[in-house]
């Protein structure tokens, strides 16, 4: 009985030390970064496949630039090249790149919006009206997904660089995850300049 006792106050004993040095929390945050992690790779997935309609109902329209076009195809498929694999979460060289390809790919769409206001028949066609509403509240769910993961891994790290949970980091390998970050960011969330003084040649 006395040991029985023993082993229930030691478990319970235990069970408050893992608490108090944040063992817990790891694994909170641990799941909520992965969740999160997958909610961003849903929304690019999403994006990835609008971009073919996207450029095919730009294709129908006479002389649309085909820099911009190539650009957008060719951003695309580097975008869908990168194999994201659990332990990009962790291989901060492996999360630059696929953040630099996905920014390309903001880059390269945001430029072919902006491009296309100089098409009035383009702007009239309903069906690229309908891709651009689309695109644009995919790129919002991208954003909102994007900073909800961002937040949760830097809670993530302040626990595992913090006094004593940075203790229970190195017992336990939580190692500090990658931030995520586009590069240009700043740039992909301006509107590129695009030149309006030239009308687009007839054919």
């Amino acid at each position: 009985m006395i040991q029985r006792l023993t082993a229930i106050l030691l478990a319970f004993a235990a069970a408050l030390a893992l608490t108090g040095c944040g063992y817990n929390d790891f694994q909170r945050l641990d799941e909520q970064s992965k969740a999160a992690w997958s909610e961003v790779l849903n929304q690019y997935q999403r994006r990835a496949e609008l971009v073919p309609n996207i450029v095919a109902s730009v294709k129908g329209e006479a002389n649309f630039e085909q820099e911009t076009l190539t650009r957008v195809v060719q951003a695309r498929a580097q975008a869908t090249a990168i194999q994201v694999t659990p332990e990009t979460l962790n291989d901060p060289e492996a999360m630059r790149k696929f953040q630099a390809a996905q920014g390309e790919l903001s880059s390269a769409l945001s430029r072919l919006i902006a491009v296309s206001e100089r098409y009035p028949t383009l702007q009239a066609n309903q069906g690229f009206r309908d891709l651009r509403v689309t695109l644009e509240g995919t790129e919002n769910r991208i954003a909102v997904a994007r900073n909800r993961y961002i937040d949760t891994v830097q809670q993530y790290n302040t626990l595992a660089r913090s006094f004593p949970t940075n203790i229970t980091a190195k017992v336990f390998s939580y190692a500090p995850k990658p931030p995520m970050a586009v590069p240009n960011e700043a740039q992909i969330s301006t509107p590129p300049t695009v030149d309006f003084s030239t009308t687009p040649k007839k054919p």
